[in-house]
């Protein structure tokens, strides 16, 4: 892969570095469940090969799973007639896919090793993967996160940032789960692949002033003033389905289509970080792993907390 090779010793570097609960470890497994790094490889392979969009749709789930509550596979409960997950809150309802992918995953993984494997970690690996499938960095992962016994709707309306977030609700954000602006700026990178929806973006290309004409005209096609909603258009139009630095050459061309991804390159303290990872593809993928690492040790749920899920759309 384009971005893998000499990073694997620098991730684990950065793993060592930020690891900041002793109960995680890369090998946590072992001998319980041998095969589950090549399990997770192998069904996120066929779903990125049926369709691209799932490396970025799963990649966007750990990202929705971290920030709420940390990295407990919440995001994965259904609701059901006495529990409210985080499934339909107001960043996730209609947006959020690849919950079937996960459960390929845990369904392989439970019949190769039932009641070890956390849905958690699954996700955490599952995203890794989704990037390197797409030609972006690999990395080592942190394992032995424990899955929740509960989700937490309204904390997913308001932890998540929104497409329309000025910087300073960025960096408060991402602040508040202990990730500063290089953090911010280099997972934002994550929207060098998916698509977003035309009702996340129409304010920014006809009513911000900081967007390229030619762009704004282009999405504008697609995207009408009226109707429309769930229209789709790449978030990189250089190269939507490669995990690339396409997406900061964008913004500095004020091409970036949520008005949050321009944010990072408007005057602010991102603007630096930006020119970097636009200039050099090495140091935004260092920096993606460390920012990754980092993200993946909010708050898990290790030892006797919380459980191993069966199934991971519902409790045991």
């Amino acid at each position: 892969m384009a971005f893998a090779k000499g990073l694997l010793l620098l991730s684990l570097v950065s793993l060592l570095a930020h690891s900041s609960n002793a109960q995680l470890f890369p090998n946590f497994y072992g001998a319980r469940c041998p095969n589950l790094q090549s399990i997770v490889w192998s069904v996120m392979s066929q779903a990125v090969a049926q369709d691209p969009r799932m490396g970025a749709s799963i990649l966007r789930l750990f990202f929705h799973d971290c920030f709420v509550n940390g990295c407990d596979a919440s995001v994965l409960l259904d609701d059901t007639a006495t529990f409210q997950g985080e499934k339909n809150a107001g960043p996730n309802a209609g947006s959020l896919r690849g919950f079937e992918v996960i459960d390929a995953i845990k369904s392989r993984v439970e019949a190769a090793c039932g009641g070890v494997v956390s849905c958690a970690d699954i996700l955490a690996l599952a995203a890794r993967d989704g990037v390197n499938l797409l030609g972006g960095p690999s990395w080592t992962v942190l394992l032995g996160r424990r899955d929740s016994t509960t989700a937490s709707f309204s904390a997913a309306n308001s932890n998540l940032p929104s497409p329309s977030s000025s910087f300073s609700s960025l960096v408060s954000a991402f602040a508040n789960k202990g990730l500063g602006i290089r953090d911010l700026t280099a997972l934002s990178g994550a929207h060098t692949i998916g698509q977003a929806r035309c009702t996340n973006f129409r304010s920014h290309i006809y009513n911000d002033p900081n967007v390229n004409p030619n762009f704004s005209g282009t999405r504008r096609n697609m995207c009408p003033q009226s109707g429309g909603d769930g229209n789709l258009a790449p978030l990189d139009f250089q190269s939507p389905n490669r995990f690339d630095n396409g997406y900061f050459q964008n913004i500095i061309n004020r091409a970036g289509l949520l008005h949050s991804d321009q944010e990072l390159f408007n005057n602010t303290a991102a603007d630096i970080f930006v020119r970097v990872y636009s200039r050099n593809s090495a140091i935004f993928a260092t920096d993606f792993i460390t920012a990754m690492l980092k993200m993946g040790n909010i708050s898990p749920l290790t030892g006797t907390n919380g459980e191993i899920r069966v199934n991971c759309r519902k409790t045991n």
